[in-house]
């Protein structure tokens, strides 16, 4: 089986996109008859999530060449939501597109071990997604379990360096040493990633929040065998010339991820009968305007 990293190039190769989309069901924002289910069934909401889920994913799958699907929305709905997670990853890699599972890990010993197994493939299960997002916060211990999995299995892991929310700077730029903290979790994030193919990428990549591009372009220079997880464009204020920072010179090296423009693009007003004409044109909107920025800056 090939690396993440080869996986990742060769479907922007082949669709000329770095787009990555986010998908956050939201039983209020759901179109049509999606969204007309009882509060409290839990069992009902999850079938909603997961039929507008896989009309996402009919949506988009021309034009982007991943998807991440929050954890948080499906798992507020206990076991029937976790269920339908389940089947929505399995839906994404069944129309090949890669699956970023949106979980944000972070846990030491046999509990890490639990959670890299859960997402990344173990003894017993096969992988459920492609790659992963990881809270680095309690150290190496936290991390290496989703490093051994991603290797044995050709999986990623995208460990949180710098974020795209406007608080991040409360921790992650504080000082230490002469560099702010994101810093030194880069020089981390490198010390666990090992390129291991061709690409000249590794396993681990970094989230790096759009809505700050010149800590973009440091890190990138910081992080030049990682993929970056790029947040923050469309609901968060980000555009195209503020992700083109992440990419490496020649054009590689970033997944640009938005959730609620692409989504969402009718925003709080009714879903329109053709929903999914309108998410696959969002769709393409943005595949199109970061590769015009892409092309101006190179």
């Amino acid at each position: 089986m090939i690396s993440f990293a080869q996986r990742l190039f060769a479907a922007a190769a082949q669709k000329r996109s770095s787009v990555c989309v986010g998908i956050d069901p939201r039983l209020a924002s759901l179109p049509g008859t999606m969204r007309n289910v009882a509060r409290g069934d839990a069992a009902a909401q999850a079938a909603a999530f997961e039929e507008f889920s896989v009309g996402v994913l009919d949506a988009v799958a021309p034009t982007a060449v991943a998807v991440k699907p929050q954890a948080a929305f499906f798992e507020r709905l206990r076991a029937p939501g976790f269920a339908a997670y389940e089947r929505v990853c399995r839906a994404a890699r069944d129309r090949g597109l890669l699956v970023v599972a949106d979980v944000k890990r972070g846990d030491i010993g046999t509990t890490a071990e639990a959670y890299a197994e859960a997402f990344l493939g173990g003894d017993e299960f096969a992988p459920m997604a492609d790659a992963c997002t990881v809270n680095a916060y309690l150290g190496s211990d936290g991390v290496r379990p989703f490093v051994q999995q991603a290797l044995r299995h050709q999986g990623g892991l995208f460990v949180l360096v710098k974020t795209s929310n406007k608080s991040s700077s409360e921790f992650q730029d504080i000082d230490c040493s002469g560099a702010p903290a994101y810093e030194r979790m880069a020089q981390l994030v490198n010390s666990w990633n090992t390129p291991a193919d061709t690409t000249g990428y590794g396993s681990v990549g970094a989230v790096v929040g759009a809505t700050w591009p010149d800590h973009l372009r440091r890190l990138r220079q910081l992080l030049p065998a990682s993929v970056l997880l790029l947040p923050g464009y469309g609901a968060q204020g980000a555009g195209a010339a503020d992700v083109v920072p992440g990419f490496d010179a020649t054009g590689r090296g970033a997944l640009v991820t938005a959730s609620r423009s692409v989504t969402f693009p009718w925003g709080d007003g009714t879903a329109p009968s053709d929903w999914r004409g309108m998410v696959a044109e969002a769709a393409e909107k943005m595949r199109a305007e970061i590769a015009a920025a892409l092309d101006r800056s190179g």
